[in-house]
């Protein structure tokens, strides 16, 4: 016996609404983070746009090369006063294929990083098709670097601390040209933003010094990082925003 026709017009129904209530739940999610962002940039002081799709094309390492970024939506540009001085930020949400993987938080240092090095917790999965030669453990974290030379002088036990306190929500904090990056839960609010701010800017601090004469005392010894000698193992709306100069905040 046969199910009758109005079971399955019943099913195709309840499907249909339940679809369509979890795409209310979602855009009602994102317009919630789109206005809690908007609100925090004006409480700044700083500039916000709802899409920028050439900003995460500065970067290609860390959270950006793993998820992928069609474009960075609820965009926070600004700056932010660390202990060497004012640093420019910026803040966004990763959007790929329509989801929100991540937060990134990048901060700018006066000179440009010679190697990129991405700094993953060991508890993620951070492996991905060009995923740079895995250096070894440093604290908490995993470092990767396609030049460990270049990355042992940089990976100081300064450096690893300051990244052991950036939180088991940081799922990587990257060097990359001229920025200290990380990646946060896409659930993390204003507050939490702060607080990782503030924690960037300390490791900006280590790797960019403003007084040059400071950084050849502050890098004298070097975090030890075991060899490995191998492969890593498998484990819209808006204007575009103009990237700030590193001398200055961005005008409003």
């Amino acid at each position: 016996m046969g199910i009758p026709a109005w079971i399955w017009f019943v099913i195709a129904a309840v499907a249909l609404v339940a679809g369509l209530g979890l795409l209310a739940a979602d855009r009602a999610k994102e317009g919630s983070r789109n206005r809690e962002r908007m609100r925090w940039a004006q409480l700044r002081g700083w500039q916000f746009v709802e899409e920028d799709e050439r900003l995460p094309q500065q970067w290609s390492n860390g959270a950006i090369g793993y998820f992928g970024a069609d474009a960075a939506v609820n965009v926070v540009a600004g700056s932010t006063f660390t202990s060497d001085g004012r640093r420019p930020v910026f803040i966004f949400d990763i959007e790929t294929e329509g989801q929100i993987p991540a937060v990134v938080v990048a901060v700018r240092c006066n000179k440009k990083h010679r190697i990129p090095i991405e700094m993953w917790l060991s508890s993620v999965p951070f492996q991905r098709a060009d995923m740079p030669e895995m250096l070894g453990p440093i604290g908490s974290r995993y470092a990767f670097a396609d030049d460990a030379d270049g990355a042992r002088a940089v990976i100081t036990q300064e450096l690893v601390d300051a990244a052991d306190q950036l939180g088991g929500d940081v799922g990587v904090a990257w060097l990359e040209n001229e920025w200290v990056l990380a990646s946060v839960v896409p659930t993390a609010g204003p507050s939490r933003l702060e607080r990782l701010l503030r924690d960037l800017g300390e490791i900006a601090d280590i790797v960019d010094p403003f007084d040059e004469d400071y950084e050849a005392g502050r890098h004298q010894a070097s975090a030890p990082i075991p060899s490995t000698g191998g492969n890593p193992p498998t484990p819209a709306a808006g204007t575009p925003m103009p990237q700030p100069p590193a001398d200055q905040p961005p005008q409003n």
